[in-house]
């Protein structure tokens, strides 16, 4: 009857707490044989089990150390799996070799994948900012603190010509929001527009430079 209350003696309820680590079917069918009680479910241990805290030690983690059960073993041929699995130097097709060029959504900057080993996963190729790549092999390292700024607006010239190293902290005074919105300004007065925000930059910097001085 559903619902119907269990009674266990003293000695059955340590029987139990004594054998809890067993899974809960080895439990119930040791009990059964143990006390003769086939009025008792599995359900019904898990749960005076549950109710009482006592817990088997296992959580379906590997112990440290612990060998898998199929180690060593040889996985039986079958032939749809076989069929399906990749073969030794195959390539998937979202492959992309050096030379591959794309357009990044979010930026607008044009990736370029190069023929140079990726610090991060040692694959044989990684990815790269291709202005950035083209102007450093032309200039040498781009400093700390530098960004390299498109002059034209158009990101996807990647010509070394087209960006010039401008320290970051300049970035305010050429954006949109509170600078002189560089990027949509005419082409012939940006050039007059970078200049300036550059003289107010370095001005700028002599004055905190100036201060700390003093303040030694």
């Amino acid at each position: 009857m559903k619902g119907r209350s269990i009674s266990y003696t003293d000695e059955e309820l340590a029987w139990i707490k004594a054998h809890c680590d067993l899974t809960r079917r080895a439990l119930h069918r040791e009990f059964t044989e143990r006390f003769g009680r086939p009025d008792v479910t599995v359900e019904n241990i898990k749960a005076l089990c549950s109710r009482n805290g006592w817990k088997t030690g296992r959580n379906g983690q590997f112990r440290k150390g612990q060998a898998p059960a199929n180690k060593g073993k040889t996985m039986p041929f079958n032939a749809n799996s076989a069929r399906t699995r990749f073969k030794k130097g195959n390539r998937p097709h979202t492959f992309r070799g050096a030379g591959h060029e794309r357009i990044d959504e979010k930026d607008g900057y044009v990736i370029l994948i190069v023929d140079e080993p990726n610090p991060w996963t040692g694959a044989p190729t990684r990815p790269v900012l291709k202005h950035r790549y083209l102007w450093e092999k032309a200039n040498g390292p781009l400093p700390d603190g530098y960004c390299l700024k498109c002059l034209d607006g158009d990101k996807t010239n990647t010509d070394p010509s087209n960006w010039e190293a401008i320290p970051r902290a300049m970035l305010p005074r050429l954006n949109g929001r509170f600078g002189r919105d560089f990027d949509n300004a005419p082409l012939e007065l940006r050039p007059l527009i970078l200049q300036t925000a550059r003289l107010e930059h370095e001005a700028r910097e002599a004055r905190k430079s100036a201060r700390r001085r003093g303040a030694v």
